[in-house]
């Protein structure tokens, strides 16, 4: 990558990015930007990012460039594959580490069986109600919003693909997993109805998209060191 030059990510460059906990899609977007307007005295440069990541997941993050932002809807409708981890034996109203635990529960009565069975009746082509902490909108107003205020709303489901959803171990309260889905697939409601399916509670502890399509993780590069070897090159 830096070898390119400014005509390169005008007409359009596809960059793989492993985004870091705690930054947000928008932020390795810019920090990209920044980059490339300062390395060729840019006054613009369209980028975007083609599907986001929570700053509390990490991995793959697929930025194009140019004329390659053209290319976005396409990427964004590509299989993923994430691996993580859900805790079980609590709830929290995001269904993730975002907010406290709001219910605890007893584990003594969960196996590992019953837990490969949960995850198997969240295999296939499912009905999924998205988290309220999430950027969807209702009537022109953001999901999360509603939550912040404390009301509630009337989400509805909606159909994804879940094509695997394999329990790597569990050392419980910790399941760890590996899952395939569909665009607009929210692992975050998996672990809250891997939960529920178990007669208790469970919330996403841990995420990293590793797949975009045929774009794997193991390629990408931290935005900061990608800024940096730019910027370092004559």
């Amino acid at each position: 990558m830096t070898d390119l030059t400014a005509e390169d990510y005008l007409k359009g460059q596809l960059l793989l990015i492993d985004k870091p906990l705690g930054w947000s899609s928008f932020q390795a977007v810019n920090k990209l930007k920044w980059a490339i307007r300062k390395k060729f005295e840019l006054k613009k440069i369209k980028i975007g990012h083609a599907g986001t990541l929570d700053p509390l997941a990490t991995g793959l993050l697929l930025i194009c460039t140019g004329k390659f932002t053209k290319k976005i809807n396409e990427l964004q409708g590509q299989v993923k594959e994430y691996t993580g981890t859900i805790t079980l034996g609590a709830t929290t109203p995001s269904y993730d580490l975002e907010t406290e635990i709001d219910k605890t529960f007893s584990l003594d009565r969960i196996s590992e069986e019953m837990i490969h069975n949960a995850a198997s009746q969240l295999t296939g082509d499912i009905e999924q109600r998205p988290p309220i902490f999430s950027a969807l909108k209702k009537d022109g107003k953001r999901l999360y919003e509603y939550a912040r205020e404390g009301k509630e709303v009337e989400i509805k489901k909606r159909s994804v693909t879940v094509s695997e959803f394999e329990i790597v171990k569990s050392i419980l309260p910790e399941v760890h997993f590996r899952i395939i889905c569909s665009k607009g697939t929210y692992i975050r409601s998996l672990a809250h109805d891997l939960g529920l399916l178990l007669n208790n509670g469970g919330y996403l502890s841990e995420l990293r998209r590793t797949k975009i399509g045929d774009y794997t993780v193991d390629t990408a590069i931290d935005p900061v060191a990608f800024a940096d070897n730019l910027l370092e090159t004559k």
